[in-house]
């Protein structure tokens, strides 16, 4: 979906599509457009990048910022093969030809990501990991333990103003499948007889968030809850969302649609 926005006021408005007989794009932007100072990404599919385009091309010389939470592509951030196509590198071009003022994503999932894409903002998700902090508390009564299932969101997330006792695991993985097989908790102790919020950035399917789980309980945990910034569709049909190893997951709005939620055991959180 691509929306305006007004950043001072937050008053937002959704762009118009529709279709012509032979499938072509027929949009209709609103009387006052430029009055608006940010277009507004909210990922669904790539053929929105089409629509992105021609808006910003509408815009002309007004200036304009990009609000993208999520960043596609952002998962093929690096090519092994000669027939890997880097598709990251080539939506940033495409991003980047659009010369907007700023481009704002939230979280981003690669460092790559953000040496690719030109005056880039990547906002911090930490009050979002407050909130589920915030309501892990409410539900249980106590202050969780954190758990961060690799040094890479240890090191991004056990950070000021989030003070709490942590974990962190180390992921066991085929690399010839890419498949995970387990993982080995480091400061187990500290999770025993405690509530855990793990905390990361991306899920999938939540395989890594499934296997930490079960290695949380074998350690003494209690109740797990999940924390994950950004949400893909495909996370209801993995076994971490369709088993009751994890109590409660919260993300935010990037791209997980409340309507997927068929068990009920989804928060957003802002």
């Amino acid at each position: 979906m691509i929306s305006l926005l007004d950043a001072e006021s937050h008053w937002s408005e959704v762009i118009e599509q529709n279709h012509f007989p032979d499938g072509t794009l027929h949009i209709n932007m609103p009387p006052n457009y430029f009055d608006y100072d940010t277009i507004v990404w909210d990922y669904e599919n790539d053929a929105e990048l089409f629509t992105l385009i021609c808006v910003k091309g509408h815009f002309e010389d007004f200036p304009v910022n990009l609000d993208m939470p999520y960043i596609p592509h952002a998962r093929m951030d690096r090519v092994q093969e000669l027939e890997d196509v880097f598709t990251l590198k080539y939506f940033c071009q495409v991003i980047n030809s659009l010369h907007f003022d700023k481009v704002i994503v939230r979280d981003a999932h690669s460092n790559v990501s953000l040496a690719l894409l030109d005056r880039v903002i990547d906002l911090s998700p930490i009050g979002e990991i407050k909130e589920a902090i915030k309501r892990t508390e409410k539900y249980e009564g106590e202050i969780p333990i954190l758990f961060f299932p690799d040094e890479g969101a240890m090191k991004r997330y056990s950070v000021p103003p989030i003070n709490l006792p942590y974990a962190f695991g180390i992921k066991k993985r085929d690399w010839s499948t890419g498949k995970i097989l387990g993982l080995q908790l480091m400061n187990s102790e500290v999770v025993k007889d405690n509530n855990v919020l793990i905390v990361d950035d991306i899920c999938s399917r939540g395989g890594t968030f499934y296997h930490a789980a079960n290695a949380l309980k074998e350690a003494g945990a209690k109740n797990i809850y999940l924390y994950v910034t950004h949400a893909e569709h495909t996370m209801i049909e993995g076994d971490m969302y369709n088993q009751d190893i994890v109590k409660k997951i919260f993300t935010s709005d990037s791209i997980f649609k409340t309507e997927w939620d068929i068990r009920g055991k989804v928060e957003i959180v802002r």
